[in-house]
């Protein structure tokens, strides 16, 4: 299968180039920075130089595609997640592409109850509000959209070794949840989802 990864060279990104090159598929990474791939080698990567803000490069990179998946970060900012997925929506809608797997996080819509004070308040509420707000406003894109998307919702990332061990659509109420994740895991479980239709069109909450 043909997939393009944007934000491929963040922490998942980079997890998602590397699972999907070796599941089989054809893989072209978007990046404003090139260079950060030139470890992984590979006959079926191709690296596309590209800025999420360019309309016209997004539109380029997402021919030929048979399914996308998105992981981009901005750490604290808030603007580049919403403004590139809106970007890579309205291409995609214009090109007849159908399937978009993001990734945003966990605590938006109803999932905001499985998290902690600390995450609710200090962290979503201060520390981390640009980036919460960038994430709701790029989920607020996906959902008006007319794609066949799945998004992925993490709680917070760690460097563990994938696990494959994970809570997957829990609700608010769940209790025990470490509210952390490998980020390994969170590319996996976005792989997984290329040609699954169970979280169509539908959120997903995933977390330790």
């Amino acid at each position: 299968m043909n997939l393009i990864i944007f934000g491929a060279t963040g922490s998942i990104g980079i997890h998602l180039v590397e699972q999907a090159l070796q599941n089989g598929h054809r893989v072209t990474a978007f990046t404003r920075t090139p260079k950060k791939l030139d470890a992984i080698r590979h006959p079926q990567l191709t690296v596309f130089k590209g800025s999420l803000t360019d309309k016209q490069a997004v539109h380029s990179a997402l021919a030929n595609q048979d399914a996308v998946l998105c992981a981009i970060g901005d750490g604290r900012k808030g603007n580049i997640r919403a403004l590139g997925t809106k970007n890579i929506i309205e291409a995609m809608e214009v090109l007849g592409l159908r399937r978009l797997i993001c990734e945003t996080t966990l605590g938006l819509g109803d999932s905001k109850q499985s998290l902690n004070f600390f995450w609710k308040y200090l962290m979503f509420g201060m520390l981390l509000k640009k980036a919460f707000k960038d994430h709701q406003l790029q989920e607020t894109y996906i959902f008006n959209s007319t794609l066949d998307y799945t998004i992925v919702r993490p709680s917070a990332f760690t460097d563990d070794d994938p696990s494959g061990r994970f809570k997957v659509g829990f609700s608010g109420r769940t209790k025990g949840l470490s509210l952390k994740i490998a980020r390994a895991d969170v590319a996996d479980f976005m792989l997984q989802q290329i040609e699954s239709q169970e979280y169509c069109r539908k959120p997903v909450s995933i977390s330790n």
